[in-house]
């Protein structure tokens, strides 16, 4: 377990790669010391997945003061810089060891589930992705204004979800197969409208914007 002071909170603590739960406490304070042999414990079976530390009140004033800690014990679970959960006072090590667990799983569906969004070309963050990298590679841009852009991306979705595929929302499906082929996102059109109007029918792309 590792001791903290304000000079090495934030490398250690909001930089860490992996979670970082912070004990805090202070000299005489009974509950600290019946506290702390029971997080020395859990060091070793969470040792893969946690970093553990103690933060003396006494030698970080700043990080005290930034989260508000004025009683001890109290334990904090930060990850990626931030608090994601924490108790004040003494508890059983089973209580903890729950705690842990059920913290750490909350944690790794939030991932998993933003990972799946990642790889699905039908969820708006996905799709956005996958046409900004389309204009990068023709030499234009998306649309600047985010709202414009998540406008569409909604009407190109409801129209997947409908009539399974992304046809541009602006333009009339006809129900020629051919014909409407023409105009799933990228449609045939846009690059001849980009070219004479600075933007597709939409506002999805708009030529080059230099910065």
């Amino acid at each position: 377990m590792f001791n903290f002071t304000d000079e090495n909170f934030n490398k250690e603590v909001l930089e860490a790669k992996k979670p970082v739960l912070v004990d805090f406490w202070m000299q005489g304070c009974a509950p600290c010391l019946l506290l702390s042999p029971i997080l020395e414990e859990l060091t070793k079976e969470f040792s893969e997945k946690i970093i553990f530390a103690k933060v003396n009140l006494d030698t970080a004033p700043s990080a005290i003061q930034k989260y508000g800690i004025n009683v001890v014990p109290t334990v904090i679970l930060f990850k990626e810089g931030k608090p994601l959960s924490g108790f004040i006072g003494l508890r059983p090590e089973k209580a903890i060891r729950t705690w842990l667990e059920e913290s750490l799983q909350e944690e790794d569906e939030k991932n998993e589930s933003i990972g799946e969004e990642d790889k699905s070309s039908s969820s708006p963050f996905a799709a956005a992705r996958v046409y900004e990298e389309y204009a990068k590679k023709n030499g234009f841009s998306l649309n600047p204004n985010k709202k414009v852009v998540e406008a569409i991306i909604r009407g190109l979705l409801e129209r997947e979800k409908k009539f399974g595929a992304k046809f541009c929302p602006c333009r009339k499906i006809t129900g020629g197969q051919e014909e409407d082929k023409k105009i799933i996102c990228p449609c045939a059109y846009h690059l001849e409208e980009l070219e004479r109007d600075g933007k597709c029918l939409c506002g999805l792309f708009v030529k080059k914007i230099i910065k």
